[in-house]
């Protein structure tokens, strides 16, 4: 039987709220056997980038990322959010280990080519991206590793990455030797039927039922990403994926996704 590996992944909302992040990161902590975080950037990033008269691009969820945007989300994502987190876990009791995606040569993409939209230096991610043994011998150390979005192609350039995107990868690649449960932690209960009603969690998606939930145009913009991932995740063996309140993982409100 496989070990049992939970890989979280928590977004801007909780990111931005610090009382929130404490306490998601002192819930954290609080979970027994090996576990991984993977955190987006919050609103600082792109807060800093309107102080320097820099508009913000975002497209269905994804930034837009330019060589001076690059710049900034590196120093966000990679600096001083990661290592917020990094020492509010070692305060917890936590031997967490900040990672970017060129340490260790642990994750490397490509760059996302040009199509109908150029994302810049926006990275992909395959199969063959993640370094899972690395990562199973940080976990056999005891050390806890919390990723930040920022990849790298093994060219020398940094690469900006969905965060969802590297949750998912990052469970995907660990599948093979661990019993993944992936967690989209965000400060919404679930998957809302009514984006207006925050009691209305869809309990469980499956793909049939996504594909509807877009065409009604009730699942649209960052969830979109979020989801993909997740479906993906579970096509390629991760054995359940959740979508839940960063404060209520422990909950029975969440949504569970599904392939049927």
């Amino acid at each position: 039987m496989k070990p049992v590996l939970n890989v979280f992944k928590i977004g801007g909302g909780i990111i931005d709220h610090e009382p929130d992040l404490l306490e998601f990161l002192r819930r954290f902590a609080a979970i027994g056997g090996p576990k991984v975080l993977v955190h987006g950037g919050g609103k600082g990033a792109s807060e800093m980038m309107k102080r320097l008269g820099m508009a913000p691009r975002l497209l269905q969820g994804r930034r837009i990322t330019d060589a001076a945007t690059l710049d900034i989300v590196t120093m966000f994502y990679a600096g001083k959010t990661n290592k917020h987190i990094v020492a509010a876990l070692q305060r917890q009791g936590v031997n967490a280990l900040g990672v970017s995606g060129a340490d260790g040569n642990v994750i490397r993409a490509r760059r996302r080519p040009v199509a109908e939209v150029d994302y810049g230096f926006v990275g992909d991610l395959d199969e063959t991206s993640v370094d899972a043994a690395l990562v199973g011998q940080f976990l056999e150390l005891g050390l806890t590793p919390v990723f930040c979005p920022i990849v790298h192609d093994g060219q020398g350039q940094l690469l900006n990455t969905n965060a969802d995107t590297v949750a998912a990868s990052l469970a995907k690649a660990l599948s093979h030797c661990h019993a993944v449960e992936l967690h989209f932690c965000f400060e919404k209960k679930g998957v809302l039927a009514d984006a207006n009603n925050s009691q209305s969690v869809i309990s469980k998606i499956t793909v049939a039922d996504y594909a509807e939930l877009q065409a009604q145009g009730i699942i649209a913009d960052g969830m979109l990403p979020k989801l993909d991932n997740a479906f993906e995740a579970l096509g390629y063996g991760v054995e359940k994926v959740f979508i839940e309140h960063a404060l209520h993982m422990a909950g029975d409100v969440k949504t569970e996704l599904c392939l049927t």
